[in-house]
């Protein structure tokens, strides 16, 4: 009879504290020491991004999340991550680069369901993650005025609480070489945003002064998103 090795135990067991990466008060394991390690355990284990319509990501009205499976001696488990910024809050425009961060990040959990450091997500030895004072959230403007002039200081447009962005005082400006527009999936993220948010789509077209969501562009996407995540906040 041939003994059968429990993959998970041996995982289980290894102290990983000395490869945590702490960033912005929080505590991460080395994705490369966590893949070593695995392949140390089991020579054939792999893993897998998911991909969403050819894409390692999936754009949701709540985030955007990615999801990476890794199998160990045919046992496969998954794990979902949300794209996140440095201070664990969820991205509504993401970068290559925060998507492949939480990439990385979500394969280190995925391989912590089969044993390694998967007591860091129970808190273990950790402690917690406390915003650092300087982290802390700008209180919303309390007045238009008073959102004006934090526009005005950002170079982004104020949305007054009828949901009509208006332009802060250094207002968007056409540009005559016709430069590239918004992604079909930023479209998308746009509208679901502006339904979420109560703002007509009408009023953000008029105010970047094109006819449809294609054709604002690209430059200005970041613009558009930060807008109308203000009226969410208001």
């Amino acid at each position: 009879m041939t003994d059968t090795i429990n993959h998970f135990a041996r995982l289980n067991v290894i102290n990983v504290n000395e490869h945590l990466e702490k960033k912005g008060g929080f505590s991460y394991l080395s994705w490369p020491y966590a893949v070593a390690q695995l392949r140390t355990a089991d020579a054939t284990a792999t893993w897998e991004v998911q991909r969403f319509h050819g894409l390692p990501y999936l754009a949701t009205e709540a985030g955007v999340f990615v999801e990476v499976a890794v199998t160990v001696q045919g046992v496969r488990l998954s794990q979902i991550h949300p794209v996140l910024d440095g201070r664990n809050r969820p991205l509504q425009a993401p970068t290559a680069f925060d998507i492949n961060t939480s990439l990385q990040r979500c394969l280190v959990k995925a391989i912590a369901l089969h044993g390694l450091g998967l007591y860091i997500y129970a808190g273990e030895d950790l402690p917690q993650a406390v915003m650092p004072e300087d982290f802390a959230p700008i209180p919303h403007p309390s007045s238009s005025a008073a959102a004006a002039t934090h526009a005005a200081a950002n170079d982004e447009s104020v949305v007054e609480p009828d949901g009509a962005p208006q332009p802060a005082p250094r207002g968007h400006k056409g540009n005559p070489a016709a430069p590239a527009c918004i992604t079909k999936a930023q479209q998308a993220q746009i509208h679901k945003l502006a339904i979420e948010v109560g703002v007509e789509l009408a009023r953000v077209l008029s105010y970047f002064g094109v006819q449809s969501l294609a054709a604002i562009p690209a430059t200005d996407f970041l613009r558009v998103v930060r807008s109308l995540e203000k009226r969410r906040a208001a």
